[in-house]
């Protein structure tokens, strides 16, 4: 990383006079296999690196990258960058970054032990995880695929006002998709386990999860059209809150498209909704000490009680709002900053799902969605989305179901979550999750 870090600075370096320049150096090396009936199906050990330049000059922007740490590479793509400059359009809106005295948190993220470990263990950690899972149940008719996959990331941001930045971070997850059949039925599962280290992974969840989530369907019928309380299984409300996520971000109320826009300081939600993100939580599978600009992560509470307090914000979106970056820009080293939530999560309550399903008269829970962002209009808030599950009867689960659609809003789904459970979970992407009781939703089915 100080590799990265030099790098940056001596690029910055070329900067001329009256002109702003922001390096950004990533080098990322990744590993996946995948098995199937006792082989490698496949294999894939990656190693990428490269550099993106911003020049910003009268309120003008001009972006080029390269796929190389070659300095001669570098000098070459800094002068795109300045020529890029001249087919920008004049913002008055158009800086980049600066120190805003928020200290970077010191977190835990990288673990040498995963950037060692071999590759045939890793191999193996594949194979194991399709053998276990295979003869988990005999209602298993196939494992569909069993994956191993890591990543260990290092970046660097330097910029002429007074950005360095350094971030290293490691990951890896395991995942299992299995078919179970009954008859002439099949239905369909998945399971996983994320962590830093390879040690961290636990293969009997993954397996375990993945069939209790294809067996657990099977005899599965289309349900009768009605309304009635669901509870989103953690997975579901994960999709689900990152959705409302992607409506709390500046960029979209900028551009029109959050049906959020001017209503900072109203109750939008019901007071049982805290909602927080937080990318110095370890906890997170994409915590981070830095953002995409360089400025420090930090813990944005966006509703508080269900009143709304405001939006995530990258350096550009924060200045044209009137305001300034709540240390959320994401990106890559290829493109220019965008801006989004890193690390959501609502502050849990103490309950177990067995125990919210428990005061559930009559209901639906919710494990698995399909078309869940193109049924969303983020703009009108209408939802719907098909959707897979168990039925509740009498505060016990009931028949599977499948083949039905919820529809609503998020208004009024966010004011009718009526309980959220204690058992918030941590899953490979931006938003955590966990057990939502909402009320009076329309499931069409039969």
């Amino acid at each position: 990383m100080p590799e990265l870090l030099d790098l940056a600075e001596q690029v910055v370096g070329w900067a001329d006079d009256g002109e702003q320049v922001e390096v950004v150096a990533v080098h990322e090396r990744e590993t996946e296999v995948r098995a199937y009936q006792g082989e490698v199906e496949a294999l894939t050990v990656a190693e990428s690196q490269g550099v993106g330049i911003r020049v910003v000059r009268d309120g003008r922007q001009g972006f080029a990258h390269a796929g190389t740490l070659d300095l001669d590479v570098l000098a070459e793509t800094l002068a795109e960058a300045r020529d890029n400059v001249a087919f920008a359009t004049p913002d008055e809106w158009c800086a980049l970054a600066e120190p805003d005295g928020v200290a970077h948190a010191d977190l835990d993220l990288y673990r040498q032990s995963l950037a060692d470990h071999p590759t045939d263990a890793k191999v193996e950690a594949a194979l194991d995880l399709e053998r276990r899972t295979a003869v988990a149940d005999p209602r298993i008719i196939g494992v569909e695929s069993a994956e191993y996959a890591d990543a260990v990331a290092e970046s660097a941001v330097v910029t002429t006002t007074g950005i360095r930045s350094t971030s290293r971070e490691t990951g890896c997850h395991l995942s299992a998709h299995v078919l179970a059949g009954d008859g002439d039925e099949t239905q369909t599962g998945f399971g996983f386990s994320i962590g830093r280290a390879p040690g961290d992974l636990d293969p009997g969840r993954a397996s375990a999860d993945a069939v209790e989530r294809a067996t657990r369907l099977l005899g599965a019928v289309k349900p009768p059209s009605t309304r009635l309380t669901v509870v989103l299984d953690p997975w579901v409300s994960a999709q689900f809150l990152g959705i409302v996520g992607s409506t709390l971000n500046g960029e979209s109320v900028l551009k029109g498209r959050s049906l959020f826009a001017d209503r900072v300081g109203e109750q939008v939600a019901t007071p049982l909704l805290t909602l927080v993100d937080d990318p110095t939580n370890v906890a997170a599978f994409t915590a981070t000490a830095a953002d995409g600009e360089g400025l420090a992560t930090r813990r944005n509470v966006l509703l508080e009680e269900g009143r709304l307090l405001g939006f995530v914000h990258n350096n550009y979106t924060g200045r044209k709002s009137g305001g300034a970056s709540t240390g959320s820009a994401v990106r890559g080293y290829a493109s220019t900053p965008g801006v989004g939530v890193q690390a959501l999560a609502v502050v849990p309550g103490s309950r177990s799902q067995a125990e919210l399903v428990a005061d559930v008269e009559d209901g639906v829970l919710v494990q698995g969605v399909s078309g869940l962002h193109s049924g969303v209009n983020p703009v009108s808030g209408d939802f719907s989305t098909g959707a897979e599950g168990l039925r509740i009867r009498g505060g016990a689960l009931a028949e599977p179901v499948r083949e039905f659609t919820i529809a609503s809003t998020l208004q009024r789904m966010l004011q009718d979550v009526a309980e959220v459970g204690g058992d918030l979970e941590w899953l490979p992407m931006r938003a955590a999750g966990v057990s939502l009781v909402i009320g009076d939703v329309t499931v069409s089915g039969a």
